[in-house]
């Protein structure tokens, strides 16, 4: 039915005119070096990006910024009294001790304690007694010008720390926590 005409019909066009002189394998190289750099660029630049955005979320917030130092007005505390600020989410005794005090502590016999440490180690100042005031056994929160020592006690296991936050009677093995702080003046700075 089909004639032998209708089949070879089609003629292709001849394009070798066009074509350039060096098409050999060399010529797609240029192209896929440019693709794999431009490749290699677009992933680096993710890269970076995912890690500096991964890094943000890691650091300190702006609240927790705040918090990392504290000033306290040494000048509106009153011999002989205790203030309890927040320092990173956690209690710092301040005591502005009297000169009896200071003798008190000083008379210690450190041989005799669990953690010993002198008063002058524990102390920038003598009249100023800055601490931690978590109770190192479990975590507790000492109360103020308590237990047998003069100093802080804690209810919750019966330890008894003297008027320089050393541990004297109970199961706490440790003297309260002394944070880093510097004294200038009137301005406490604690952190």
């Amino acid at each position: 039915m089909y004639s032998s005409y209708s089949r070879n019909s089609t003629v292709v066009p001849d394009f070798s005119a066009y074509k350039k002189e060096n098409s050999g394998e060399d010529s797609g190289r240029s192209f896929s070096y440019f693709m794999v750099g431009t490749t290699g660029l677009a992933t680096a630049v993710v890269a970076k990006a995912t890690v500096y955005d991964f890094l943000t979320n890691l650091s300190a917030s702006a609240d927790v910024l705040a918090l990392a130092k504290v000033e306290v007005d040494l000048a509106n505390i009153p011999e002989g009294k205790n203030v309890v600020v927040k320092w990173r989410g956690k209690p710092v005794f301040i005591r502005h001790r009297t000169s009896d005090e200071i003798a008190e502590a000083n008379s210690v016999n450190v041989t005799d304690l669990r953690d010993p440490q002198t008063d002058s180690e524990r102390v920038k100042q003598p009249e100023w007694m800055i601490m931690l005031g978590i109770c190192t056994h479990l975590g507790c929160v000492p109360i103020g010008e308590a237990g047998d020592y003069g100093g802080w006690y804690c209810p919750c296991h019966g330890s008894h720390y003297d008027i320089s936050g050393r541990i004297r009677k109970g199961p706490a093995p440790l003297n309260l926590e002394i944070p880093e702080y510097t004294i200038e003046g009137d301005s406490l700075v604690i952190g």
